[in-house]
């Protein structure tokens, strides 16, 4: 039987990680997913996780985002935590000011959502419906909501993979600003390897449910596509997931 232990962490606790993870395994009708992973993250950083179709790799962040409890392990994590999916998930009978602040009362809600729009570029678009959103501006929105939370944690199960190649472009120079800004923990989940590299400050490998890679991404914060080190990087981290460079 599946023993949740998961806690919100206390306020010593979150010193130290926003995420601790010990030895979480998670079974669908009897086939393992997750076997035993023990995962940290410190707090304001920001983790990338990697892995093949079926990894894992979202079952993992429904657990850290409490949404699944059916796992066995130890598990605490940050007291506030928010999630961003790939679907901007905005209810389309709600304007855009009031997704943002979905929740929250008051009239510090309202401030809070001009005040989150303004930062993610939609400063205009708070009385806008949210079908008259591009996909591009419909992210940010949801990004918006996420951070209304304030959070500790931010989860965020490819939320960028719907999206053309510039406007995905436009949301990491967005979410880089946003987290240097703001500073919460970050785990990405993600198919992108150039992506991971270059946002992350570690991008870790799940293959048949464990980590098998945790590498620490040492490169600044800007220009590290033109890095020397940004090709041996991408090659190890898709010989990790088995593909060859000159596969893709």
């Amino acid at each position: 039987m599946a023993v949740d232990t998961a806690r919100a962490l206390s306020a010593p606790d979150r010193q130290h990680g926003a995420v601790r993870a010990r030895k979480v395994s998670r079974s669908f009708d009897g086939r393992g997913v997750l076997d035993e992973v023990d995962l940290s993250i410190r707090p304001g950083e920001f983790v990338a996780l990697l892995g093949r179709s079926g990894s894992g790799k979202s079952t993992l962040l429904r657990i850290l985002a409490r949404l699944d409890h059916d796992y066995s392990g130890q598990l605490e994590v940050a007291e506030r935590v928010a999630v961003a999916f790939q679907d901007s998930r905005l209810l389309p009978w709600a304007r855009v000011g009031d997704n943002v602040t979905l929740g929250l009362r008051g009239e510090d809600a309202r401030a809070l959502a001009r005040e989150l729009l303004a930062e993610v570029g939609l400063a205009d678009k708070a009385r806008a419906w949210p079908k008259t959103l591009s996909g591009g501006e419909s992210q940010r929105a949801a990004l918006a909501r996420a951070l209304a939370r304030e959070p500790e944690l931010l989860l965020m199960d490819e939320p960028f993979g719907a999206l053309d190649a510039l406007t995905r472009i436009r949301m990491h120079r967005l979410l880089r600003r946003l987290f240097a800004r703001r500073h919460p923990a970050v785990l990405l989940v993600t198919h992108d390897v150039d992506e991971a590299i270059l946002l992350a400050d570690r991008v870790l490998v799940l293959t048949d449910g464990r980590l098998s890679l945790d590498l620490a991404i040492e490169l600044p914060a800007e220009g590290r596509r033109h890095t020397a080190d940004f090709p041996a990087l991408r090659s190890r981290l898709l010989a990790e997931l088995g593909v060859a460079d000159d596969d893709r």
